[in-house]
């Protein structure tokens, strides 16, 4: 029996919350991950696990072995980085989830160049606008953007996302142009709500120390950044949109600045991973290329524009 293998797949089975979870984060067959713990059950002449038909909980010996796995585990994990880090190139699989827009326009585009420095590294990407819960799936690190609220993660701010109020041409003929923010009262306005609590998101604006800030009914209100974008763009009304998401359509002439006298807040960008997990060589590059990758985009990086 592999035992670090069998550490492996028994703390995997904890953190999940059961096995069929946890053979779907390791990829692994059920049956083997099963095995691997009724064979560490057997090496240890304890029973880890109390299982039935709906749950899988921990015993006080199971609780206590965690423990002490989860820091071998660990320091494993800290000696192979550290001799990666010797290396040209770490390796490895690394799970990583980012926000749609962020993905799609932002990161897969630039991926053949970390790909160029690190060929022996493999990506999986989510895209989505959802919490993560990274134990729990199984994911490495995540790039999400507003303000930390898990305390449980580290987390290191690599940009920010600048906005700036716009709708297109058409929508501003028929409707009018915005002179103060307090005219979006009477205008139609696209909403964002939060996928976690689902409290659409207010609207602020700063000019020359005086803050003002809106809660806006909006005709319609998502909580996926590309429909938010594909509203605007269809004249439903004024957003407030990152700068990376609408440089194209601005650039085109497919929608119009308003409000631009006004400073709408930037949202930090983070780059957040489990405390209990040392930061691997594979991780520890990606985070270093993301935040040199987006210190050359004006639209996310820390200088405002």
């Amino acid at each position: 029996m592999d035992r670090l293998q069998a550490m492996e797949v028994f703390k995997q089975v904890v953190d999940s919350g059961g096995f069929t979870r946890a053979a779907e984060v390791l990829r692994m067959p059920k049956a083997t991950v099963t095995t691997l713990v009724q064979n560490l059950e057997s090496h240890l002449r304890v029973r880890l696990l109390n299982r039935t038909t709906r749950r899988v909980s921990v015993t006080a010996d199971g609780a206590a072995y965690y423990e002490r796995a989860a820091r071998i585990l660990a320091e494993v994990a800290d000696t192979e980085s550290s001799l990666s880090l010797t290396q040209a190139s770490p390796r490895g699989r690394l799970r990583i989830d980012v926000p749609v827009t962020f993905g799609r326009r932002f990161l897969m585009p630039a991926l053949p160049d970390f790909f160029a420095r690190y060929p022996d590294i493999r990506i999986d990407v989510g895209c989505t606008d959802r919490p993560v819960d990274l134990v729990e799936e199984g994911v490495d690190c995540v790039v999400r953007g507003g303000e930390l609220t898990d305390s449980s993660l580290v987390a290191r701010r690599v940009g920010l996302v600048h906005f700036i109020a716009c709708a297109t041409p058409e929508y501003l003929a028929h409707y009018g142009v915005p002179r103060h923010p307090h005219d979006l009262a009477r205008h139609r306005v696209i909403g964002y709500f939060s996928a976690k609590t689902g409290r659409i998101m207010p609207w602020d604006f700063t000019r020359d120390g005086q803050r003002i800030e809106l809660a806006l009914e909006g005709v319609v209100a998502t909580n996926d950044s590309e429909a938010y974008i594909a509203a605007g763009l269809a004249g439903l009304g004024v957003m407030q949109a990152g700068r990376l998401m609408i440089e194209e359509a601005l650039a085109a002439g497919k929608v119009t600045q308003v409000l631009a006298e006004w400073e709408i807040s930037p949202l930090p960008i983070y780059v957040m991973y489990p405390q209990n997990r040392h930061l691997s060589a594979k991780v520890r590059v990606f985070v270093e290329w993301v935040a040199e990758l987006i210190a050359t985009r004006p639209a996310i990086g820390d200088r405002a524009i």
